[in-house]
């Protein structure tokens, strides 16, 4: 069984051939194997420098020391700097396991550092959030949450809520002397409590987006010009382009980046009666994506008009959608409204303008699907409170229901979170983080 108090050893740079790797021991064993793996380590080596010299397995490199008050994981740390062959790699870690070291699991660098007080639970999310990042927007909310913007103000509603609580069980156990509760300026500092937290529940939708994308599907009859739209918009030939109706029979996806924010582009089978089976399957699966995305834009040719199936299509969807008339070069110019021409570039401009607009603002602090479930507990706690104190129940129900919400919070930054929960989100982590 794996302990807590093992030393552990891991690359944690990409498992992938480069120039460099780094091979980071982490542990109470740490500096006494680094010792016996860097043969150059002077006697009075120490922290705060790095040494360069043999290791004991051939190749050559650096060698840096940690206190625990200053590494990453909040324990003693050793970490080789080596080149990056495989071979290089994984003969330094064989000697390390060999010297009493042993291999560590996924996350648990990070899971160390939560357990340790460096970090909270969200910062160690921001951590994995920050390795996923593939665009700007993406970075730079996962440096806001690593950097503690949403355990600040996750903290900061939790000690406002400790703050109400003290104050109504103080008048519950010594009422004689501090007199009744007011309970109209309680419900007030708990209603602007919920205000805030409503405000971080709402965030949800901006921290999915932000996360794994805004979903947008094109739709449409065929050759509405649904796959030339996806390459435009691209700027590759990605899906293929034919006269011939029904060419797309399976859902294409792919990712573009709006200022930052990744949009998920997905092209799907051209909407029309058909008896040919795959043709059937594609066309109920491209409606069955359009109910899931975030945005529909549909697609009509504009030489050849918008008819009553597409009105009926349109009508059937219970998401935003959009009515984009296409191929604009061979239309009047009378027509109005979102219009594009995906063969000369006119409108994709603006298209692409107002699909970022739709995504939204990028948020100071968004949340993630783990978060929602305690803040949405939390905001159904301190909706109880303030109905208890509205309506003469109580006032030890209100405790109760503040407790709860209090409780809630601390499952957001792990200072209540169960060891299976937390053992969940370091899993998914990836090896040597």
């Amino acid at each position: 069984m794996t302990s807590p108090f093992d030393t552990i050893v891991a690359p944690i740079t990409g498992a992938a051939r480069a120039a460099v790797a780094i091979v980071r021991l982490s542990g109470p064993e740490a500096w006494d194997i680094g010792r016996k793996l860097f043969t150059s380590l002077p006697e009075d080596a120490g922290p705060l420098r790095l040494y360069y010299g043999r290791f004991a397995h051939g190749d050559d490199g650096y060698l840096a020391l940690f206190e625990a008050s200053r590494s990453y994981t909040g324990e003693a740390a050793a970490e080789c700097s080596i080149h990056g062959s495989p071979a290089s790699v994984q003969g330094l870690i064989e000697l390390a396991i060999e010297a009493g070291a042993r291999f560590a699991e996924p996350g648990e660098f990070t899971q160390r550092a939560f357990l340790n007080g460096r970090i909270d639970l969200t910062q160690a999310e921001a951590v994995r959030d920050t390795i996923e990042a593939q665009t700007m927007a993406q970075l730079r909310a996962a440096n806001r949450q690593r950097e503690g913007a949403l355990f600040r103000e996750v903290s900061s509603v939790r000690e406002e809520l400790i703050s109400v609580l003290a104050a109504v069980e103080a008048t519950v156990d010594f009422s004689e002397e501090i007199g009744d509760l007011d309970r109209s300026s309680t419900a007030d500092r708990i209603v602007s409590i919920q205000t805030r937290l409503s405000s971080l529940n709402e965030s949800a939708r901006a921290g999915r987006i932000l996360r794994g994308g805004l979903r947008v599907a094109l739709l449409g009859r065929p050759n509405a010009g649904k796959s030339s739209l996806l390459n435009a918009l691209l700027g590759s030939e990605r899906a293929i382009v034919t006269a011939t109706p029904g060419t797309t029979r399976d859902f294409v996806e792919e990712s573009i980046e709006l200022e930052g924010f990744p949009i998920v582009l997905i092209d799907t089978a051209g909407l029309r009666e058909s008896t040919e089976e795959s043709e059937v399957a594609g066309i109920e699966r491209a409606r069955s994506i359009a109910r899931t995305c975030d945005l529909v834009l549909y697609l009509y040719d504009l030489s050849g008009g918008y008819a009553e199936s597409d009105r009926l299509e349109v009508f059937a969807l219970d998401r935003p959608v959009w009515i984009v008339g296409t191929k604009l070069d061979l239309a009047p110019s009378v027509v109005t409204g979102l219009r594009v021409s995906s063969r000369d570039g006119t409108g994709l401009s603006e298209l692409r303008r107002a699909i970022r607009q739709f995504a939204g603002e990028e948020p100071s602090v968004a949340i993630n699907a783990r978060h929602q479930a305690p803040i949405t507990a939390a905001l159904d706690e301190v909706g109880l409170a303030v109905d208890t104190l509205l309506h003469d129940r109580p006032v030890d129900l209100a405790s109760v229901s503040l407790r709860g919400a209090i409780s809630a919070l601390g499952e957001v930054t792990g200072e209540t979170a169960d060891p299976d929960m937390i053992s969940r989100i370091f899993h998914d982590f990836c090896i040597g983080k």
